[in-house]
């Protein structure tokens, strides 16, 4: 039996260790971040729910038909525009019904090398306000990460925007379709510190 579960164990453990060490280089990003809205001391508000391997889903990746630029409005009040590129549809842990997400690319920074192949999903669930912020949240993607129709999305990398912690950003709200009937106790939960915005 042993020989059956430490290889799992293993895997977990492994998985987990990702987790941490991706949520140190997004702290890490903070301070050496020009734009950023935190000082380092405030990097430890940060707050997370713990690593958990069943919200890293596959989900069925379709291409959109219709890739023409639309524009996305921010908490500031401007406009971004994106385009999308696909939705994904999968299932999350204990809930029935399949979800569907629309996963989007700015025309404007695919046309950087660094930003060719990024990919942007930004979702809102029912932890919003609770758990979460309010404004949503976001999971940075690839076009390398769509392997034969599907996609893997690590809700344990969903992480706040900007705005979250300060005014005068410009964050994309998630558009409605966007809008999960579920909860995702899984990524970045709600600053630990009060902020003046």
């Amino acid at each position: 039996m042993m020989l059956l579960l430490t290889p799992v164990l293993g895997r977990a453990q492994s998985y987990n260790d990702s987790i941490h060490a991706w949520r140190e280089h997004y702290k890490q990003e903070f301070i050496t971040e020009e734009r950023s809205p935190l000082k380092g001391d405030d990097t430890g508000f940060l707050r997370f729910f713990r690593p958990d391997a069943r919200y890293r889903v596959k989900a069925v990746f379709t291409p959109a038909a219709d890739t023409a630029s639309f524009a996305i409005p921010t908490h500031s009040g401007k406009q971004k525009r994106y385009r999308r590129y696909g939705t994904a549809v999968f299932r999350l842990p204990g809930v029935q019904e399949e979800h569907r997400l629309e996963i989007y690319q700015s025309p404007d920074l695919s046309r950087q090398e660094k930003y060719r192949d990024h990919l942007f999903l930004p979702f809102n669930d029912l932890t919003n306000y609770e758990q979460t912020y309010a404004g949503g949240r976001y999971i940075d993607l690839s076009t390398g990460d769509i392997r034969n129709g599907v996609i893997t999305i690590d809700f344990n990398k969903a992480y706040n925007p900007y705005c979250a912690y300060a005014g005068g950003y410009n964050c994309p709200i998630p558009p409605e379709v966007n809008r999960l009937k579920a909860r995702v106790p899984a990524g970045e939960k709600m600053f630990g510190k009060k902020t003046e915005h």
